[in-house]
């Protein structure tokens, strides 16, 4: 009989927990990408449609919730809850592209999470219409700093077709914020 049967447990063999875990990690990236995606066309059409922020707030924070859950997925299935063995694969990812050993882009990961949550939070908070009322330069610095990390991330880092979607999604995100930006100043006007 088999020992780990008899521990009262059964575990996955090593090679399908990491096909599972590469599945997760790989699934709640798309997820967060899609539903921001997703959450900047509504914004972008709705036209300051209640049911459009409502939509919009949903994406987000769904999209939110997906990189948190990605980060956990990658902490656990790739890193083993390390922070170092997080920072030596980012420095080889980093060198691997731009020819320097740096990992320091797992601390923009942090800080993309962080601010992610707390934007999304302060729109529950502060009400449904709050959103559009926010001063703009906050509004378009945060937007361009996720639209870059989501450049970089599916661009920049990767390759094949992974790199042509992540090249359709990142010009679909630059055109729903011209299209934001130019509602913004007609009703500025």
């Amino acid at each position: 009989m088999d020992r780990k049967r008899n521990r009262g447990t059964l575990r996955q063999p090593a090679h399908l927990a990491m096909i599972s875990g590469e599945f997760l990690t790989r699934s709640t990236v798309w997820i967060s990408i899609v539903a921001y995606t997703i959450g900047c066309v509504v914004f972008a059409t709705a036209r300051r449609q209640p049911d459009g922020d409502r939509w919009t707030r949903l994406a987000w924070t769904t999209g939110c919730a997906a990189l948190i859950a990605h980060m956990i997925c990658a902490f656990q299935f790739y890193h083993s809850w390390s922070h170092e063995a997080a920072y030596a694969e980012t420095a080889r990812q980093t060198a691997a592209v731009f020819a320097i050993n740096w990992g320091g882009g797992l601390f923009i990961n942090y800080a993309l999470a962080i601010l992610w949550t707390t934007d999304v939070a302060s729109w529950w908070f502060a009400g449904l219409n709050s959103y559009r009322r926010r001063p703009w330069m906050l509004t378009l610095l945060w937007h361009s700093f996720l639209i870059f990390i989501i450049f970089n991330a599916t661009v920049v880092f990767k390759d094949g077709v992974t790199r042509w979607i992540g090249l359709l999604v990142s010009l679909t995100l630059g055109l729903c914020w011209v299209l934001i930006s130019r509602q913004r100043s007609t009703v500025i006007l």
